[in-house]
């Protein structure tokens, strides 16, 4: 990946944002991620407003770490978890069975809650200022394309955003897969 790794200051200053309830977008894998706190309801309303997507949907969660994901996971057999935690960090996000007290506006109208641990070092460090998962979907208004650059994400979005992280996307050119921890049948190629 190259391209400039954003300052300390900026990731600090994105991770308060977060805890403060606001809305941040940032580079990923492939696409820019809108993130928020995913312990804080108004933030995800604010989210889910701002990119007008159906609660129904679900949102996926990001970490650095799996231990950032343990309090957001339900129990799962050994081989399921095995599995998952084979191919982290990386692109890869599985759908989980939810802990009881997860959000309904994470799950959306699933039993289960889209987790992953990314190799994006930019993302992780943001969940590693933030101290723990952050939402993750990506930062497009639902049903339009995702737009590749922080100039167009400002034009879409304006200040319905608190906070714009700079730096590279990952280079690769489509989402994360999206598996089903359980069955390990592919959901999103």
């Amino acid at each position: 990946m190259s391209g400039p790794q954003p300052a300390p200051a900026s990731l600090e200053a994105a991770a308060k944002v977060l805890r403060e309830g606001g809305l941040v977008i940032y580079p990923t894998e492939a696409v820019h991620g809108i993130g928020c706190d995913p312990g804080n309801p108004a933030a995800l309303e604010r989210l889910l407003e701002a990119k007008r997507r159906p609660a129904s949907k679900g949102l996926i969660l990001i970490a650095a770490e799996v231990d950032q994901l343990a309090g957001w996971m339900g129990k799962m057999p050994a081989g399921c978890r095995a599995r998952m935690l084979a191919s982290w960090p990386g692109p890869h996000t599985w759908i989980v069975p939810a802990a009881p007290t997860v959000d309904p506006l994470l799950r959306g109208e699933h039993a289960g809650i889209a987790v992953r641990v990314t190799a994006h070092p930019v993302a992780a460090a943001l969940c590693r200022a933030f101290g723990g998962a952050i939402v993750s979907t990506s930062a497009n208004l639902s049903g339009r394309p995702t737009a590749r650059d922080l100039d167009e994400l400002r034009a879409q979005f304006g200040d319905s955003i608190d906070y714009y992280l700079e730096g590279p996307l990952g280079g690769r050119d489509r989402p994360s897969e999206i598996r089903d921890a359980l069955s390990g049948a592919v959901l999103r190629p």
